[in-house]
This record gives structure tokens, sequence and C-alpha cells, in this order.
């Protein structure tokens, strides 16, 4: 099966990936790490402009998939967030919830990378 350049499933998932770098920012001005901010912010901005370069370049049929997999995204984010509280209820102290968020927003775009990619493959076949 032939993929082109640029879906509706990699944007969301450019989106997620702007939405975890958003959710570390708190944790690094908690921290005081003001390079790791700035490096945050050049990313972002490349991501989310490469992001809406791919945007343009979709066909209007892949566009109108996209407000789903944004939904997609956001129950996975919540997910994200409901697992990952549960395990550090369960197995670690408490964190700050600047590191909490963090790791809800990337356990999220992980789950939706990776339905996304199995739902996928399950296709091809």
């Amino acid at each position: 099966m032939q993929r082109t350049p640029t879906s509706p499933e990699r944007i969301s998932v450019a989106l997620g990936l702007c939405v975890v770098m958003l959710a570390t920012l708190p944790r690094y001005m908690a921290g005081g790490h003001e390079t790791r901010q700035t490096l945050i912010f050049f990313a972002l901005a490349l991501v989310a402009f490469a992001a809406i370069i791919q945007w343009r370049l979709l066909a209007v049929e892949a566009r109108r998939r996209l407000p789903q997999l944004c939904k997609r995204l956001a129950v996975m984010l919540l997910l994200g967030m409901v697992v990952m509280g549960g395990w550090h209820a369960l197995f670690t102290e408490w964190i700050s919830w600047q590191v909490f968020i963090s790791h809800g927003a990337t356990l999220g775009v992980l789950m939706h990378a990776v339905g996304l990619w199995w739902a996928g493959e399950h296709q091809a076949h």
C-alpha cells in the first residue's frame, strides 16, 4: 500500500506532538530551564508550521476526516491522563502537576499514534 506524504492521521499526530511540547513547558519553567524552554518553542513552531503546510496539501475529503481524528486525539489525551494518574497513585510517590500533565500527554499521544498505526496495518491486510 502506497502512503501519501500528507494525511490527516499524520497531521493529528503532529498536533499531538504540539500538545506534548506545550504540556512540558510548565515543567521546564518550574525547573528554571530556560534553554530547554527555548528549544521547545523552536520545535513547537517547526512542528506547527509543518502541520499547517501538510494541512494545506490535503485533499478536501482528507480534510473532512481531521476533526474526527482530533476528537480521537483528545480522548486519548484524557485517557493518558487517567492512566498516568492511576499509575502514579499506585506505584510512585506524588509528583508535581507539571510532571503529571507531561507524562499524561505523552502517553495519550503515544496511544493515539500506535492506535492509528495499528488500524492502518489491519486495513492493509
